[in-house]
């Protein structure tokens, strides 16, 4: 494993890298039954063991891979946005569009996107993309993930109040996110419970420190009643081979439909979280500091990316994508594939113990996500803030992923006014700035969603 993963050279070791591999599955295992519930009988459709099997062995096997293959500490599931899309495609179509079709639809995605890895278009992104937009990725992705824990924990609620003066914008109405009441919640009293424990622990500089805490949080929530134990009673532990989805993606069908905005909208926004999250991660983890290898890895990563997706569309589950919480591996101290491979096993084992899993409620995992976006604020210092044709893409890139819950919203909002704004410096002021034809090509590919496809 030493001379594999190359240990030492990233100054870890196994015991390191496993505790990150448990962190990055336990921060990841709500997506195991989450995905069930926008992909399965109530939602999709899919059989509800053929998305359970899909969800472990696509995130388990592309996972593995990532880690073998690429080396470095990322783990790859079903999205999270895109499944609740796949969703919305197959329910709104009112049965003209069934899971099979969706599925090809997500297939022909993948394709997609190793075409454009093979030909090293994805991989010119590290190129063509400024450095303070890269720091603001990183940034705005740690607010996102942040929020994602504030709302899983229910540290936080959202109050809408509808208006009645129509003098007022929107008649007065009231959109609100407010502090939840923590001791009339019990599930939000344990995750600030749990936030404060794991923020006492990173201060000591605790090793496994979100490991940890989850493990912990978990065990305060089994008295309190947030934990729930009683799935372990008469749970069955050996998997379900029944009902599943593998192989039946229609890819005529999805043909014969013409699902272009489908198909598009799978790729726009899987190529710009895809690369959000590479970079991010990476960033974070400290394999960005050699150009030219970084450029190469990327480019390894973007490609078991892609073929990741296809495979998930064969085993029966919408995009699987690089995971934004695998940040939470890389702040235990992952820096190799082998916290990868710690985390594809773990997928595939949570075949026999998918009860377990069950145990761990979202208010233990959630505070170790709040945690990360802390972490990953620190990229913030390298944004040129005092020259505001830097700061103002950079500000937008950041405040539209929390806010508008989307990834791919908020660096569509940065590439585009950065190639404004670069537009009318070169035209107007002494100022020149050069901005690579890819930029270009981006711009107008986000016009174009803007335009014709709106911001879902």
């Amino acid at each position: 494993m030493e001379r594999f993963f190359k240990l030492k050279e990233h100054g870890t070791n196994v015991r390191t890298e496993i505790i990150a591999g448990l962190t990055t599955f336990m921060a990841m295992a709500y997506i195991l039954f989450v995905n069930g519930l926008f992909l399965g009988e109530n939602g999709a459709g899919i059989p509800n063991e053929g998305v359970f099997f899909a969800t472990a062995v696509g995130a388990g096997l592309v996972t593995i891979i990532m880690g073998l293959f690429v080396n470095i500490p990322i783990a790859l599931a079903p999205g999270m946005g895109l499944n609740a899309y796949f969703m919305t495609v197959v329910l709104s179509s009112n049965g003209a569009i069934t899971w099979q079709a969706a599925l090809g639809a997500v297939f022909i995605s993948g394709i997609i996107f190793i075409i454009l890895t093979v030909t090293k278009v994805r991989q010119m992104l590290l190129v063509a993309v400024p450095q303070n937009l890269k720091s603001a990725i990183t940034v705005g992705i740690g607010l996102f993930i942040a929020v994602v824990g504030f709302k899983l924990s229910n540290l936080i609620s959202i109050s809408v109040n509808a208006g009645t003066d129509a003098s007022k914008p929107i008649g007065g109405a009231s959109f609100n996110l407010m502090l939840s009441d923590f001791f009339s919640h019990k599930d939000a009293l344990l995750a600030l419970i749990g936030l404060l424990f794991i923020a006492v622990l990173m201060v000591l500089r605790v090793k496994g420190a979100l490991l940890i805490g989850i493990v912990v949080t978990t065990l305060i929530g089994i008295p309190m009643g947030v934990t729930d134990l009683s799935g372990l009673t008469h749970a069955n532990w050996l998997p379900s081979f029944s009902n599943l989805a593998v192989g039946q993606l229609d890819l005529k069908g999805a043909l014969h439909i013409g699902l272009f905005d489908i198909v598009f909208i799978f790729t726009f926004v899987e190529l710009f979280d895809t690369f959000g999250t590479l970079v991010g991660t990476a960033t974070r983890a400290g394999l960005m500091k050699n150009k030219e290898k970084s450029e190469k890895m990327i480019g390894k990563a973007m490609l078991v990316d892609a073929v990741g997706v296809s495979a998930g569309a064969v085993l029966g589950t919408s995009t699987v994508t690089s995971f934004v919480e695998s940040a939470a591996g890389v702040e235990a101290g992952g820096r190799t594939g082998l916290t990868a491979v710690t985390t594809g096993v773990l997928f595939i084992l949570s075949l026999f113990i998918a009860p377990l899993a069950l145990v761990v409620p979202s208010a233990a995992t959630a505070p170790a996500l709040i945690i990360v976006g802390v972490l990953m604020m620190s990229q913030v210092r390298n944004i040129e803030w005092d020259d505001f044709f830097e700061a103002f893409p950079a500000f937008l890139t950041i405040i539209l992923m929390p806010f508008t819950g989307g990834i791919a919203n908020g660096i569509s909002a940065g590439i585009l006014s950065y190639v404004i704004l670069a537009i009318f410096a070169n035209l107007v002021t002494k100022r020149k700035v050069k901005i690579h034809w890819l930029m270009w090509v981006l711009a107008l590919i986000v016009i174009f969603r803007f335009v014709f496809l709106g911001t879902e």
